[in-house]
């Protein structure tokens, strides 16, 4: 399964359905969930996020001054993850980042840019990512 844990939740119409059309085509080639957490100071973010958290899981966490990598790389990186763990787990900190406590526990920092998104312009991005690479390991149209 992809988990994603991100701190704050969506107002926007626009960005709810863009998450929810995401969701929906990603369902058709893996299970995932998405789950919001309240947005608070980071400590309390932090275990707020922890109760999502399975031992098992291999934790990725979304960081400006994490590696980037292209499209293909990205789509390589999820086959290769799901093929020796069960779940992958992303995570979007709040408007203040991911505490430390958090950090500490990530298998891999991922970053998408050197530039800042809005929070949840940025799910959607990771959504949209995560369906092409889907879409790249089954050899399917979609990315150019």
């Amino acid at each position: 399964m992809i988990k994603i844990i991100c701190v704050g939740k969506l107002k926007e119409k626009y960005l709810i359905d863009l998450s929810i059309d995401y969701l929906k085509r990603i369902n058709k080639y893996h299970k995932i969930e998405l789950i919001e957490c309240k947005d608070s100071n980071i400590e309390k973010e932090a275990l707020e996020i922890l109760k999502y958290i399975n031992n098992k899981d291999y934790i990725v966490t979304l960081e400006i001054d994490g590696n980037k990598l292209n499209s293909i790389e990205f789509s390589n990186f999820i086959d290769k993850t799901l093929m020796n763990y069960s779940n992958i787990t992303f995570i979007i900190g709040g408007s203040n980042g991911i505490d430390n406590s958090i950090k500490r526990i990530s298998n891999y920092k991922l970053s998408f840019s050197d530039l800042t998104f809005p929070h949840g312009l940025f799910r959607g991005i990771l959504l949209e990512q995560i369906y092409r690479s889907f879409k790249i390991i089954n050899n399917e149209t979609y990315h150019k």
